[in-house]
This record gives structure tokens, C-alpha cells and sequence, in this order.
């Protein structure tokens, strides 16, 4: 089911993080961890929900209570209604991951509200639109593309779509979902602008509303009549506007396969190679974690022993300018891809601290291993419980859990404490792999899907195995593989869940190469199951323990502060915001919690063996 990467024989690698990080909840970062950039779309902390047919681009907002809202209390209306007017606001201004990010909150607050569904799904499309036309592996792949090959390209998806996505395909909805994602292209600057096309808005505007009407979606009813209506209706376009037909399919393609699901998405070939190196944890860059602001860069995390450390960078500091370009003058996104190089050659940086002070740096970009441990230690030296955060499931990561094991158990290691908060998940045979290191038998998940080849159940191996009393702490970032994990061990008994209910993402996607375009396909292929047969989607993994965490506003995240943890620990990583590296329990009501939990578990231990 799984394979290395773009060169094995295999077709797919099957992961199950919304993105594998390409999308860390609720902070639409920017992850430089990752080649020399990854730019985070909508990783983990999305739903697993349906879209109905998105509202036209621009539509007026109906705030008023709908009877889906009748059970809402007067303060959840006002909240309801002020985040709808925020979220407006953030659209008018183009500011589309903020609005991302909002409606993504509020959804969490809010599920199954279809105004907040429609809105979500709407500046999702227009935030990817962004994306591939800064990405110029997307632009150089368009342009180089003849009409013929992106006619083969759009059937080599629905050809994809149709083998292997977890439900059976519907073209008429796939061929009206690719008109709207075209429809609203023509209706953004940057998109006109890369092909040197001149519209009015009301041109533009008059030529998304007569898409519809060149091919009637009821006359699409296969694969072929799906085919044949692109072509049309690419070749009408380029003579109304003169807009290449191989844009015009491309757009199709992205429309269609981006309204699957939140999960299911078109991959250009630089996030495709940049997923590779996430899911290898190697890759070539600086070695920093960022979110986009509208003037700035925002360092959230930085790897030990990176370049950017290397070089004095620091979560909180902003980058303003990349060789020489302001960021406020050219999108974050742009920023990003002038971040990326061949290894050995520098990029110039101008960066502001918290203080405001500015400094220029010329950073060298090299390769970087990437751990998916960090901050392992003995947390309560008396009673020896020993600590690491398990930061993603790559496929190092039952290796690296094993070295921390090794480390901790060199220090008298009697109780473990595992921290998944804000874990969004990676490949399935890693959470498998890991979870059974601590489990001598049974069900540690099973699969399921439209292939019977997607129906599995993968157990525990019998070996020498870890038996050391656990507490694993989850939030509501915990998410796919991370709840596969505390899943397993909490139906098995063999460890204490202590935290927040985590996210409840319960699909399995398979990453997909493109013959054609060096480019790739993110589709769901299967949906999975707790060892108790429990669907992990829209519930996610109760606590043992649950812990109140005070919740926050409805807002559009700024960026916050964040602190730094560098002790020269092998696995250790700087702390990105929110994050227990300092490991500061008075701060920090879940890992109090959970390090109170180990402690009972060893005192009624040692008590039973008095």
C-alpha cells in the first residue's frame, strides 16, 4: 500500500494527515521544514464533511437564523453572525487564509452549519487559485502543456478518481464543480494576469455565468461525455477571451478534484516533490516553519541544528524581506517560493525580532533531517516519568521513538508520558508501526473503502515490546495518525488518554503521481476504524481525562508569540507557539494533568507490589 516515493514502481503513497502538514491546524502556515517550502493549504484541521454546490462568488451573506439555527442561543447568533461579517470582510480584501482559518473555527464551533460550509469551501478555492499562480512549477507546467495534453491529463484523473477514490465518482457534479473553479478564476487578477488577458470585471463576470450554459451539466453522464464537454467548453473560452484552452482544463481539473472533499486536492509538482521529502523527513532548505502575514514572514518554529538556527533566527521573528524584495510588495506566497534553492546556494533575509529591530542575514540553504521526536527528557526526576513530543508519523518515526526510548531508558525511565497535541497526523504504516511498539497483540486499526483492496486490518506484532505504564496527552490538533495511535492504545488499555477530544479526521488518502506533468492527486481512498470498530470522523478520541482549556474567540488568528527550547537534546526542536516545549506544567493545565495521571498510575503500581 505504501512505497518511498516518485521513483518506486508503486503508484500511490497512502497517508492520512489532511495534507501530511500541509494544513497545520488553524494556523495556514507556511512550512519551510519541508524542501525548501510547503506551503500549508488545509492540512489537518479540516472536517470531515460534504460541500453542497458552493454560493456564486461574491453572493450576499444571509445572516439571518436559518432553521438550522433554532437550537442556537442568542449568544451563539450574535457569534454566528459576527464571524459570517468577519469572514466577509476577510473576503473583499482577498485576505483568504485569514478567512480560511476563521471559517475552519467556526466550523469546529459550529458543525454541519451550511452557510459556514459554503463560505469555507469558497476561500479554499480561491486561496488555492493564489497558491498555483505564485507556484511557477504550476505556471511553467501550464504553459508548456499543448490543449491535447491537458485534454489526456483531465481523463488521466478521472480515470484516478474513478479507480480509486473511497466513493463512486458523480461526472455531472465533478464537471460542474470544475465550471465554478474556472468561472471564478476569470474573475481573479492574477489568473487573467498570467495569461496577459484584459477583462473588464463585467466581462469576466458575464463569461463565468455563460460557462454553464456552453455544455448543460445534465448531458454529462461519463467519463467520455465529461471529456468531451471540457474540450468544448475550453475551446469556446479561448475564443471568447483568448484564454489558452490548456488553463482553461487545468482549471477544470483543480475545480473538479477540490470538491471532493477537504481532503482531496490537485498537487503542482513542487508541492508533490515537497510532500516526498515530508514524508522521508529530509529535505533541502532552511529549516523554519512559517506563517504568512499580509508584510511579513512569521517564524514559528526552527529546527535544531538547521540553518536558520545556525544563522539566529527565532520563533517571533519576522521575516520582511526576501534578497532584496519586500513581502508587503509581493504575496507571502511569492515570498516563499524565493525562499527555496539547490543546496549550497544563500538566500538574503531582512528580519525584525519582537523587538523591531531589523537585521540583514545570508543564510545558506542545505539539506536538513527532520525528526518527528523532539524535546525527550525525564520530566519528574523523583519518580523517573520520562517525556517526548511526537511531533508527525514520517517513516522515521518508530526509529526515532525507539532512540528516545533508549535515551530514556539509559536514565532509568518508570512511566511514560507521549505528547501528541498538535500532532496532525502522516503515513498510516508509521502509525501502525509505532503503535506497535507498545502493543503485543490486537487490532490496532482497520480500513475501509470502495476497493476491496482498501479493506484491511492491521494488528499488533508479537516481539519484545515496550511495557512501560503510558499517558498519552491528545487536543483538538491530534488528528488521523495521532488518533490512530491514542486510539489503539486506549481501546487495548495500554495507556491513559489525558488532554482535550482530538480532531476526528477518519479518511486515508492516497498521493497519486501524473504521468503527464510531473504533478500529482491527494484523494481520499478509505475511511477508518478504531479497534472497537468506532469511526474516528466527527468524534475523534475521547480523553480518560478530559481537561478544560479555556476556549478562544471567533477571530481571524494574528500571529502570537512563541517560545524556544534548544538544549542540545538530538531530538530537540524550538517550540513554535502554543506548543509545552518548555515543558512549564504551571502553564500548562494538560500536561499537568498528565504528568498527576503517571504519577497515580506508578503510586498505585508500587503500592500493588508492596
Amino acid at each position: 500500500m505504501e512505497h518511498a516515493g516518485p521513483d518506486s514502481s508503486v503508484e500511490s503513497i497512502h497517508t492520512i494527515s489532511g495534507t501530511v502538514r500541509h494544513r497545520c491546524p488553524n494556523r495556514w502556515r507556511i512550512a519551510l521544514l519541508r524542501v525548501a517550502v510547503c506551503i500549508v493549504v488545509i492540512g489537518i484541521s479540516l472536517l470531515s464533511m460534504s460541500f453542497g454546490l458552493a454560493a456564486p462568488d461574491g453572493g450576499k451573506l444571509n445572516n439571518a437564523p436559518s432553521s438550522d439555527q433554532l437550537s442556537l442561543s442568542a449568544n451563539e447568533l450574535e457569534e454566528l453572525k459576527a464571524v459570517l461579517e468577519q469572514g466577509q470582510s476577510l473576503e473583499r480584501q482577498s485576505r483568504w487564509g485569514e478567512a480560511l482559518s476563521l471559517y475552519e473555527e467556526a466550523i469546529r464551533r459550529f458543525p454541519g452549519h451550511p452557510e459556514l460550509q459554503t463560505r469555507f469551501h469558497e476561500a479554499r478555492l480561491h486561496y488555492d487559485l493564489i497558491r498555483r499562480y505564485a507556484d511557477s512549477t504550476f505556471l511553467t507546467t501550464v504553459r508548456n502543456l499543448s490543449a491535447r495534453d491537458a485534454l489526456q491529463l483531465y481523463d488521466e484523473v478521472l480515470v484516478k478518481i474513478q479507480a480509486h477514490y473511497v466513493d463512486s465518482p458523480h461526472w455531472n457534479e465533478l464537471y460542474s464543480q470544475g465550471v465554478h473553479g474556472l468561472a471564478l478564476a476569470l474573475n481573479e487578477p492574477k489568473f487573467l494576469a498570467a495569461y496577459q488577458i484584459s477583462l473588464s470585471s463585467e466581462a469576466a463576470a458575464s463569461a463565468g455565468r455563460d460557462l454553464e450554459f456552453v455544455v448543460p451539466q445534465i448531458r454529462v453522464q461519463s467519463r467520455t461525455t465529461a471529456l468531451d464537454a471540457v474540450n468544448r467548453l475550453a475551446q469556446w473560452l479561448h475564443e471568447k477571451v483568448g484564454l489558452p484552452a490548456s488553463a482553461a482544463v487545468m482549471e477544470m481539473i483543480c475545480g473538479a478534484v477540490n470538491s471532493l472533499d477537504p481532503y482531496s486536492a490537485f498537487l503542482t509538482p513542487a508541492q508533490l516533490s515537497d510532500l516526498y521529502s515530508q514524508i522521508e523527513g529530509n529535505f533541502v532548505g532552511l529549516g523554519v516553519e512559517l506563517r504568512p502575514q499580509e508584510d511579513a514572514l512569521i517564524v514559528l518554529r526552527v529546527i535544531a541544528g538547521s540553518p536558520a538556527e545556525k544563522s539566529g533566527i527565532r520563533p517571533g521573528d519576522r521575516i520582511m524581506a526576501v534578497d532584496g524584495q519586500n513581502v508587503r510588495d509581493i504575496s507571502p506566497d511569492r515570498a516563499a517560493e524565493l525562499l527555496k534553492g539547490p543546496e549550497g546556494t544563500s538566500v538574503s533575509l531582512e528580519i525584525a525580532d519582537r523587538a523591531g529591530q531589523l537585521r540583514t542575514l545570508s543564510v545558506v540553504r542545505t539539506r536538513v533531517e527532520v525528526p518527528s521526536v523532539a524535546d525527550v527528557r525525564i520530566l519528574d526526576e523523583r519518580a523517573k516519568i520520562g517525556y517526548f513530543r511526537l511531533l508527525s508519523f514520517q517513516r522515521t518515526t518508530a526509529h526515532d521513538v525507539e532512540t528516545a526510548l533508549s535515551l530514556l531508558e539509559a536514565q532509568g525511565v518508570r512511566s511514560l508520558i507521549i505528547d501528541l497535541r498538535g500532532n496532525p497526523g502522516g503515513l498510516l504504516g508509521a502509525a501502525v508501526e509505532t503503535a506497535d511498539l507498545f502493543l503485543t497483540g490486537g487490532t490496532i486499526v482497520s480500513t475501509q473503502g470502495r476497493n476491496s483492496q482498501e479493506n484491511l486490518v492491521y494488528t499488533a506484532q508479537e516481539a519484545r515490546k515496550c511495557a512501560l505504564p503510558l499517558v498519552v496527552l491528545i487536543d483538538h490538533e491530534s488528528a488521523s495518525a495521532a488518533e490512530i495511535f491514542a486510539g489503539a492504545l486506549q481501546d487495548q488499555g495500554r495507556g491513559t488518554i489525558v488532554g482535550t477530544p482530538s480532531y476526528g479526521k477518519g479518511s486515508i488518502q492516497g498521493i497519486f503521481p501524473l504521468a503527464i506533468t510531473g504533478a500529482g492527486l491527494r484523494l481520499t481512498t478509505a475511511r477508518f476504524f478504531s479497534p472497537r470498530g468506532q469511526p474516528y470522523a466527527g468524534r475523534g478520541v475521547i480523553p480518560d481525562i478530559r481537561v478544560q482549556v479555556a476556549a478562544r474567540p471567533l477571530v481571524a488568528r494574528s500571529p502570537s508569540d512563541s517560545g524556544s527550547n534548544t538544549d542540545g537534546n538530538p531530538f530537540s526542536v524550538s517550540g513554535d507557539a502554543g506548543s509545552p516545549a518548555l515543558l512549564s506544567t504551571s502553564r500548562d493545565p494538560i500536561l499537568e494533568a498528565g504528568l498527576q495521571a503517571a504519577q497515580q498510575i506508578l503510586a498505585q503500581r508500587d503500592g500493588a507490589t508492596r
